[in-house]
C-alpha cells in the first residue's frame, strides 16, 4: 500500500499568524506552509519571526514576514495591507498573540499586568478582527479567522490566572459574537482553546521539562500536554473548508483538564 499524498488544503491561499515567532505560533504557521498556504508571519520582534520565515522557505514555502503590535489599530491594518499587497488576499487569520502574567491572586494582581493582558489579549484580538474582517468581506470567497483563547477562564480555572482567564474568557465570548455578526458576510470564526502545550508558557517558574512532564500525569485525563502540532492540526480544521459549517465554535484541546 502505498503512503497517503500529502495534504495541500491551502494551496495558493494566504495565511496570517500573530505572534508567529515562537512557540504554538510558530507551530501553526509552519503547519500552514506545509499545506501550501503562503504564510505572514507578524509579531513585535523581528529576529524570531525571521526564523519562522527561514524554516518556511527552507521547506520550500513562501512567507513575509511583518511586524506589528496588535494592540494598535494602525500596525493591524497595515499588517494586513502587506499581506494582500504581497500575495493578493487575505484568506486565513490566526490571532495568537498573547500574553501571560501569573502567580498573584486578584487582591494582589498589579494593576499594570491586568492593563497589558487586555491590551494584547483582548483589544488585539477584537482590531485584528476588524482589520481582517474588513478586508475578507470584500474578497469573492471570504475567508476564516482562527482565535486563539485558552481552557483557562471559560473553562476552567487555576489559582494566579484569574486575569489571563478573563481575558482568554473575553475571547471565546467575542469570536462567538463575531462569528454570528459576519458569516453573512463570507467570514467564518471560531476559536481554539489549548491547556498546556509543549511550549515555554507552560512551564512554571524554575520548571524544566521533565518537572513538567511528571506534574502532568496527574494533572489531566490524558496525562500530558498536548503537542504544538496537535494543536496546529485543530486550528488548521477550522481554518479549512472541511469545517464549513462551523461557526463561533470553541474547540478545547487540553488533554480533559477541563472535562
Amino acid at each position: 500500500m502505498s503512503a497517503p499524498a500529502p495534504r495541500a488544503r491551502f494551496t495558493d491561499r494566504t495565511a496570517l499568524v500573530t505572534g508567529g515567532g515562537s512557540g504554538l505560533g510558530r507551530a501553526i504557521a509552519l503547519a500552514f506552509a506545509a499545506e501550501g498556504a503562503n504564510v505572514v508571519v507578524a509579531g513585535r520582534t523581528e529576529a524570531p519571526l525571521k526564523e519562522t520565515a527561514e524554516l518556511i522557505e527552507g521547506a520550500g514555502g513562501k512567507a513575509l514576514v511583518v511586524t506589528a503590535d496588535v494592540s494598535r489599530s494602525a500596525d493591524l491594518a497595515a499588517l494586513v495591507a502587506a499581506a494582500v499587497d504581497r500575495f493578493g488576499s487575505l484568506d486565513v487569520a490566526v490571532n495568537n498573540a498573547g500574553i501571560l502574567r501569573a502567580g498573584q491572586p486578584v487582591a494582589e494582581l498589579p494593576e499594570e499586568d491586568w492593563r497589558t493582558m487586555l491590551d494584547i489579549n483582548v483589544t488585539g484580538v477584537l482590531l485584528a478582527l476588524q482589520a481582517e474582517v474588513k478586508q475578507m468581506r470584500t474578497q469573492p470567497g471570504g475567508g476564516t479567522v482562527v482565535n486563539i483563547g485558552s481552557n483557562l477562564g471559560a473553562h476552567t480555572s487555576v489559582a494566579g490566572t484569574a486575569a489571563y482567564g478573563a481575558t482568554k474568557a473575553a475571547v471565546s465570548a467575542l469570536s462567538r459574537a463575531a462569528a454570528a455578526e459576519h458569516i453573512r458576510d463570507g467570514v467564518r470564526i471560531n476559536t481554539v482553546s489549548p491547556g498546556s502545550s509543549d511550549t515555554t508558557m507552560s512551564l512554571r517558574p524554575g520548571e524544566t521539562e521533565a518537572d513538567r512532564a511528571a506534574r502532568m500525569k496527574e494533572a489531566t485525563p490524558l496525562g500530558r500536554v498536548s503537542t504544538t502540532a496537535e494543536v496546529a492540526a485543530a486550528v488548521l480544521y477550522l481554518a479549512s473548508d472541511e469545517s464549513g459549517s462551523v461557526v463561533g465554535a470553541d474547540l478545547v484541546i487540553d488533554g480533559g483538564a477541563a472535562a
